[in-house]
């Protein structure tokens, strides 16, 4: 075997296409980091054909329970999926486009909120940020009873997700397709 002296820095030619850093798998710290930081993601169900239903939704993560709460109103598709195969996930994307967490459970689905100040609409309380007027959240309470609002609990089984590790410098941030192409921002 023949043995080559490492070639010098600066000599080190420009990566080609489809070369550069391999994702990095995140640690089960880091993905439970990444989906507290966030509020939005894609909750994924399971549709009677077999196809997936995806949604943006606001969600909730309680590391400490490994649950994320979403609201939703009984009548739309989503508890409805639930409630026939209770396998989701949820996609929530890190800081820029080269990360991302994947959150995946089998799902509950509550009774909807009967009573204002019931486990269930407390639970939905549980999901804002809070009302300091005590009027408000009164209305809060009436309003997801009105609704007919349910808490969908994923109880997360698996965690995982990855991290490209690109310096900002060298991210080519794509600019809009034009005929089937997709330019490099850096070079306009």
């Amino acid at each position: 075997m023949t043995t080559h002296p490492a070639t010098p820095v600066e000599n080190t030619p420009e990566p080609g296409p489809g070369a550069g850093p391999a994702p990095r798998v995140l640690t089960e710290a880091e993905l439970s980091r990444l989906l507290d930081q966030q509020q939005f993601g894609v909750l994924a169900s399971v549709r009677r054909t077999g196809h997936p239903h995806l949604t943006t939704v606001l969600y909730s993560w309680d590391a400490g329970e490994r649950v994320v709460r979403v609201s939703s109103t009984a009548d739309r598709l989503k508890p409805r999926h639930l409630r026939a195969d209770p396998h989701a996930a949820l996609h929530v994307r890190g800081q820029d486009v080269f990360s991302f967490a994947v959150a995946e459970g089998v799902a509950e689905v509550s009774a909807p909120a009967a009573v204002p100040g019931d486990a269930v609409s407390l639970e939905l309380l549980s999901l804002t940020p809070g009302f300091e007027d005590p009027a408000e959240e009164a209305a809060f309470l009436a309003q997801v009873v009105a609704d007919r609002r349910v808490v969908i609990r994923i109880r997360v089984s698996r965690l995982y997700g990855t991290a490209l590790d690109i310096p900002a410098a060298d991210r080519v941030q794509a600019a809009p397709v034009h005929r089937g192409h997709v330019r490099d921002k850096r070079r306009l």
